[in-house]
């Protein structure tokens, strides 16, 4: 069988042409590929990079007490904050190699996507097919259609409200007339109420700082001096106070409240040293055991930590105080004060954090039974979240009276075993030094089994914190827990707080009667 003829060129540069065309492509490719060696180094040492800070998260949450950080337990915020971090690195990683690739990478199916709220607005994009050649005179007939949803957004934005106040005189009559200068809460300032709800839900919703807010608005070429912004603030608050006021009236009308606290550095004057204040925080919410009073949470700022403090707070209170173990909750409840006390209840939360700090430590057995025996506690709780009191007393009776008894058991049991300034010893006193409060909510169907959801009310305001370092003074102090007050029960109650604040200061501001106070509470909001 002979070789197929081939058409072969019968001069010579057409064959030197082909040569150095195949020597191009050669080159080509070999650049292509140690550009792809290039990228897929850079990508392995990325994800090499990505991967030690997962494991030094680990060691720093879950390691034994040698391989812990030194600088500190990390925040759960903190947390979420550094993992944010890492996706977007993975997801930049991704986007580079798909990149270098061509774009060969095969798509993946479609998510499936939760629907966008029905409130937002649709705007409605046609992109119609060119008319293929030879078709123009041929009638077109609509057989179907792809749609797509995305998301967007149009920025903040600024404007100026131009208030004309005509001034009319009448022929042969004396006088002249003008229609009243619309009510502010600002007098003679620039600011619209709804400017001042967007400072202040920035501020003390959002986290976000005055000086912040001073560069953002900047970009807009609105210039705002932080100081000026501060001064309004001021001012909110004062307008807020009979309001922050009654909040607290209303949740000391409960059945049962949650207390907690937390620092709030403040400016000490005439120093300029920040000193220790603290922000107390009451919390109403009786949606666990079926009730229909609407959730409300109070903040008080004070410069101490005593037990004064809560006293005043919560004078003439007398239902139940869930709280942590902080000694100071006692002077409510001493027997001396008879049916003036209140009814304390104490918080497993912060029992099991003691026990589990040593269990994911691996130092202690005991800790480890303890962690294991509490968590179907928690399981057992929501069965009944939600449902009346007496069938929550039932059901914990069923599942969850045997579980407690055999904790205490089982700690009595091991105490003695235990060296007196051992770490498991102390967790264990911490425990049965209140085991009365602890055993409280079997027979109480209104108590909660942990203090979590004060504690829950408690973050926003130390991530605001975090990101204001303190606050300016007292006073500032003080406007902080009257607006976040209202703020943070506008949230609670699933309430757009700007939307509840610009409209609450525009009622206070054309004299909305204290009578009717009720009715401007962040429950009662009606758009």
């Amino acid at each position: 069988m002979s070789a197929p003829e081939l058409a072969l060129p019968d001069d010579v540069d057409t064959p030197k042409a082909m040569v150095i065309a195949m020597a191009e492509k050669a080159a080509l490719l070999e650049e292509r590929n140690l550009h792809l060696e290039l990228v897929n180094k850079s990508a392995d040492e990325r994800i090499a990079r990505l991967t030690a800070v997962v494991k030094m998260l680990e060691r720093a949450r879950f390691g034994s007490r040698s391989e812990r950080l030194r600088t500190g337990a990390l925040s759960e915020e903190q947390y979420a904050l550094v993992f944010d971090e890492i996706e977007t690195g993975v997801a930049a990683i991704e986007a580079q190699m798909e990149k270098s690739a061509g774009g060969s990478k095969a798509k993946r199916a479609p998510r499936p996507r939760k629907g966008f709220a029905a409130h937002l607005e649709r705007v409605e994009v046609v992109i119609e097919p060119e008319t293929p050649a030879g078709c123009e005179r041929l009638a077109k007939i609509l057989i179907g259609e792809d749609v797509s949803e995305r998301l967007d957004v149009t920025p903040a934005k600024f404007r100026v409200i131009v208030t004309r106040r005509p001034k009319y005189a009448y022929k042969g009559w004396d006088g002249v007339i003008q229609a009243a200068a619309p009510a502010r809460i600002i007098e003679s300032g620039i600011p619209t109420e709804a400017l001042l709800a967007q400072i202040a839900v920035s501020k003390y919703a959002d986290g976000l700082p005055l000086y912040r807010q001073e560069a953002i608005y900047a970009r807009d070429q609105v210039e705002i001096d932080r100081s000026q912004m501060a001064q309004w603030m001021g001012k909110v608050g004062f307008e807020l106070e009979p309001l922050a006021d009654y909040a607290l009236t209303r949740i000391k009308q409960g059945e049962r409240v949650f207390a907690d606290e937390t620092t709030l550095p403040t400016l000490a004057s005439g120093s300029g040293k920040a000193k220790t204040a603290y922000l107390w925080t009451y919390l109403r919410d009786d949606r666990p055991f079926g009730g229909s009073g609407p959730p409300i949470v109070a903040y008080r700022f004070e410069d101490s930590r005593a037990g004064e403090c809560v006293a005043r707070h919560l004078d003439g209170y007398r239902g139940i105080l869930q709280v942590d173990g902080y000694a100071a909750y006692n002077r409510l409840a001493r027997s001396d004060r008879g049916n003036d006390g209140v009814m304390l209840a104490a918080c497993w939360s912060h029992v099991r954090r003691k026990f589990y700090e040593l269990h994911a430590a691996g130092s202690s057995v005991i800790a480890s039974q303890t962690v294991a025996q509490m968590a179907p506690l928690w399981a057992a709780e929501e069965a009944v979240r939600g449902q009346d009191p007496v069938l929550r007393i039932a059901a914990r009776q069923e599942k969850s009276a045997a579980l407690v008894a055999a904790l205490f058991a089982l700690w009595e049991k091991e105490l003695p075993k235990l060296s007196g300034k051992s770490t498991p010893a102390e967790a264990i006193r911490y425990a049965l030094g209140r085991r009365a409060a602890l055993e409280r909510f079997l027979t109480d169907g209104r108590i909660e089994i942990d203090s979590n959801t004060v504690e829950r009310a408690i973050r926003p305001q130390t991530i605001t914190r975090k990101n204001s370092l303190f606050a300016g003074s007292d006073g500032g102090g003080r406007t902080w827990a009257t607006i976040a007050t209202l703020l943070t029960t506008a949230k609670m109650n699933q309430v757009d707080p700007h939307a509840w604040l610009t409209q609450t200061l525009e009622r206070i501001a054309n004299g909305w009667p204290n009578s009717d106070i009720e009715a401007l509470m962040p429950w009662n909001y009606q758009r």
